[in-house]
């Protein structure tokens, strides 16, 4: 029998006896040994808590505005015959300073008539009254009548009467004498003005837009809930008057009102002037008397004091009128407080504390302020103590973590001692 070609057998047993050095090292290779699994804990930041003095602050805006403007009116007709120059869009001025004068010529004239008047009305009611005591002794004697007697006494009144008026008459021609020099009711600025020299003015017509410049006032809204950061009085509370006027007298304020107005919380404005940054100091003097239905806000008035560094001394920008400020309103201070980042603060009043094994504990606080940065804790922790500040939305009660870096204080803003 013919043996097959080894071309035909020798591919064949090559390939069995690969097969079988295959399976000979995979039934000899070494088993590896088992592991437990690893559980890798979550990388978390931290901060140490830190306590501390803190001081509550409303932070609010608005625009400034005089605290008392109005209009500069003549109260007689006349034409114009000087204008200070002070009086121009932008000028100062100072309380009882001329600021108009008008043609004198029309209330001189009328100033000499009442005064004539009066003079002719002294001597009737003279006469009247030396006829009234002639029937009164003609009366003793039982010469005249009761009719003659009675009309002397009605004579002595009308003649009274008439020398009122006539008096009157010369207390108002005087006035309108002197009114025809306007004067700054107080210390001020004009914003505008429409009179001129020549000009014929009309009583009654204003002339001029004038606001005072003793102090400026900037109306700041609140929501109703920030109330609470503040030490204001909101119900009603008398003000003493620091001087009464007397009859007649006109009430002026060069200084600001005569009313004492007790002091409220203070009050940081900074705006940019000129390219700088500046900051005013004021106080809370008032709330406005409502508060709006829709928004839920209420309006407190701040008042700064020579907003146009009239004062000696004085080397910082006007506070000028119109002015856009942003306000810092300083509220109640607390001896000891815990500031935290806003993400340190989970749901129901609750932060997760790391323990010393770098577990997880969640802690109930007393969360006293919510701001958008950070949060106000009045209660619930220990100074030292390190609170996580990342995100774990499955964070459990025990849970292992890996602390990323250092615990840092969380800092405590201290505003004041």
């Amino acid at each position: 029998m013919k043996l097959p070609s080894p071309k035909l057998w020798l591919p064949i047993l090559l390939l069995v006896a690969g097969g079988l050095g295959v399976a000979g090292l995979v039934a000899t290779r070494p088993l590896p040994e088992p592991e437990p699994p690893q559980v890798h804990s979550p990388l978390v930041r931290v901060k140490r808590v830190t306590q501390g003095p803190f001081r509550f602050v409303v932070k609010t805006q608005g625009q400034v505005e005089p605290r008392r403007q109005g209009s500069l009116i003549p109260q007689v007709s006349g034409e114009v015959v000087w204008v200070s120059p002070d009086l121009v869009a932008g000028g100062f001025f100072e309380e009882q300073q001329p600021l108009l004068r008008i043609d004198r010529a029309d209330a001189e004239v009328a100033v000499e008539e009442a005064r004539a008047a009066v003079a002719r009305a002294e001597s009737e009611a003279r006469r009247a009254h030396k006829e009234l005591e002639r029937q009164r002794r003609l009366a003793h004697q039982s010469i005249t009548s009761q009719a003659k007697i009675d009309d002397a006494e009605n004579a002595a009144r009308v003649a009274d009467a008439g020398l009122r008026e006539a008096r009157a008459r010369l207390t108002q021609a005087e006035q309108n004498l002197e009114r025809t020099e306007i004067r700054a009711p107080y210390a001020g600025r004009v914003r505008s003005e429409s009179v001129d020299v020549g000009q014929f003015v009309r009583r009654g017509e204003p002339v001029a837009q004038i606001y005072a410049i003793d102090y400026a006032e900037v109306r700041l809204p609140i929501p109703d809930r920030e109330l609470r950061y503040l030490d204001l009085s909101l119900g009603h509370r008398p003000r003493a008057r620091l001087t009464a006027p007397q009859p007649g007298e006109v009430e002026r304020s060069p200084s600001g009102p005569r009313l004492a107005h007790p002091e409220g919380p203070e009050v940081l404005l900074h705006a940019e002037f000129a390219g700088r940054a500046y900051t005013w100091e004021g106080r809370i003097v008032r709330t406005e008397g409502e508060i709006d239905p829709k928004s839920r806000m209420i309006t407190l008035v701040a008042r700064v004091d020579d907003p146009y560094g009239r004062q000696e001394g004085a080397d910082r920008p006007p506070l000028a009128v119109g002015l856009f400020v942003q306000a810092e309103v300083l509220g109640r201070r607390l001896p000891a407080a815990v500031v935290l980042p806003r993400a340190a603060l989970r749901s129901g009043d609750r932060v997760l504390v790391v323990d010393a094994e770098q577990r997880l504990h969640f802690r109930p606080v007393e969360v006293l302020r919510q701001e958008r940065e950070r949060v106000v804790l009045g209660g619930g922790l220990e100074a030292g103590e390190r609170v996580c500040v990342s995100p774990l939305p499955g964070a459990v009660e025990g849970m292992q973590v890996q602390v990323a870096e250092a615990a840092t204080a969380a800092g405590v803003a201290r505003v004041g001692s």
